[in-house]
């Protein structure tokens, strides 16, 4: 559905290349700021207008951090609209291409996700009339640089946006920070420039974070994350065991020999995950190391002969992962290990309540406490501290925050 209103900031967006605006001879357009301000759908919206207003049979790239969060956050809701509008659009799946048409006029915008070094070759050799990236501050610097290389049409603009990271990053000091020199249209949002925002939304999305994820998502702020990952995780913020008949179970694990090694079960009550118990093992304070077989006995343990739906597991932990299958009384699947973006979602998780510590679990109780950032530069976590919060970040990730179009398939031999 077409937005009914538009702040000031985003018809600037939708309009500013125009023929008669003052902005019209800028090469690209930036936009940051805070969640939710409205910024992506018209930045999307104003980039296929502009690529009809000044191209016929012409191809364009549209790129996210990966395939999927591009259709997510900027295909599905584009697309929509388009339609409403009179756009014809055909999504070839296997290629990666939307195709859009319009009184007679067609473009082609190419789909890519740029979520690590070696996406730069995905986009080499191509010749582009312009480029869009969603999410550009999550991309590697080469994918940016090769897709921008390749909008050598006469005519083609670049187009960025981003929600804020930390003051270094090279895309606020090479682009923001110089955009004078890039002659591009500087944006800013926060979340009273999206008219379509109640301000109940607004402070539903001011209460799930805190410190530089509030400052950056909320306010907007370039700002290096500093002191705890977790400040708001005081004492009242853990809960009791609740007494009840837990719909599913699930074990979190972190593997480690050497290191600690750090196991949680997981319990659902009435759409909540409750961490329910845990077991910890140092090595260096107990003076010996387990094996493989005395941790899996310590995972049987700890599911006390509850059904576990399925057992996450360090994705390094390749021995262990192999020493759970060859017994073959639990699922066992590998965790997602984005500890960044883990991180913004399990502190997502914990303040919307999706997610709750009972107060049994001491070790995780002790590592909340004590896990911090490192001072100055990157997002990095010190790593100390670390364990029970990996595997509770793997749990959120791979369930809490499990990808809607993820699928399972379950086979049975035939009779």
């Amino acid at each position: 559905m077409f937005p009914t209103e538009f702040s000031p900031k985003q018809m600037k967006l939708l309009t500013w290349w125009c023929q008669g605006s003052r902005y019209a001879n800028y090469d690209a357009v930036i936009c940051d700021g805070a969640v939710r301000s409205g910024k992506t759908l018209c930045m999307s919206i104003s980039f296929v207008s502009w690529a009809f207003y000044r191209f016929n049979n012409s191809s364009f790239a549209l790129c996210g951090k990966t395939i999927r969060s591009l259709k997510r956050n900027v295909i599905t809701p584009l697309t929509g609209i388009l339609k409403s509008m009179g756009f014809v659009c055909r999504e070839k799946l296997s290629q990666n291409i939307l195709e859009i048409s319009v009184n007679g006029k067609n473009n082609r915008f190419y789909l890519f996700g740029g979520k690590d070094e070696s996406s730069a070759s995905l986009i080499q050799g191509m010749t582009l009339c312009g480029v869009l990236f969603d999410e550009v501050a999550l991309m590697p610097k080469s994918f940016v640089e090769q897709a921008l290389a390749r909008c050598s049409v006469s005519g083609s603009k670049f187009w960025f946006n981003c929600n804020p990271e930390y003051p270094q990053h090279w895309f606020r000091t090479e682009w923001i920070l110089d955009r004078k020199k890039k002659n591009a249209l500087y944006l800013h949002f926060t979340m009273d420039d999206n008219p379509s925002l109640s301000e109940k939304m607004k402070n539903r999305y001011r209460t799930l974070y805190s410190g530089a994820f509030y400052e950056r998502f909320i306010l907007g702020k370039w700002v290096s994350a500093e002191g705890c990952v977790y400040p708001f995780m005081k004492d009242d913020k853990f809960v009791d065991v609740p007494r009840c008949e837990f719909e599913r179970y699930i074990i979190s694990c972190d593997y480690g020999t050497v290191n600690p090694a750090s196991f949680g079960l997981w319990g659902l009550y009435r759409n909540v995950w409750y961490r329910i118990d845990e077991y910890y093992y140092d090595s260096r304070k107990v003076g010996f190391q387990k094996t493989d077989e005395e941790h899996y006995q310590a995972l049987t343990a700890l599911a006390r002969h509850r059904k576990i739906d399925n057992v996450i597991v360090d994705p390094s932990a390749s021995s262990f992962i192999q020493t759970i299958k060859r017994h073959g009384e639990f699922h066992v699947t590998s965790a997602k290990n984005d500890v960044i973006d883990g991180i913004r979602k399990v502190s997502t998780a914990l303040k919307d309540g999706k997610v709750k510590i009972c107060n049994n679990c001491k070790d995780s109780m002790r590592e909340f406490s004590l896990y911090r950032w490192q001072s100055g530069g990157a997002d990095v976590p010190v790593k100390e501290n670390d364990h029970a919060m990996d595997d509770i970040r793997y749990f959120v990730a791979g369930v809490v925050f499990r990808p809607q179009n993820d699928f399972i398939v379950l086979a049975t031999k035939r009779s």
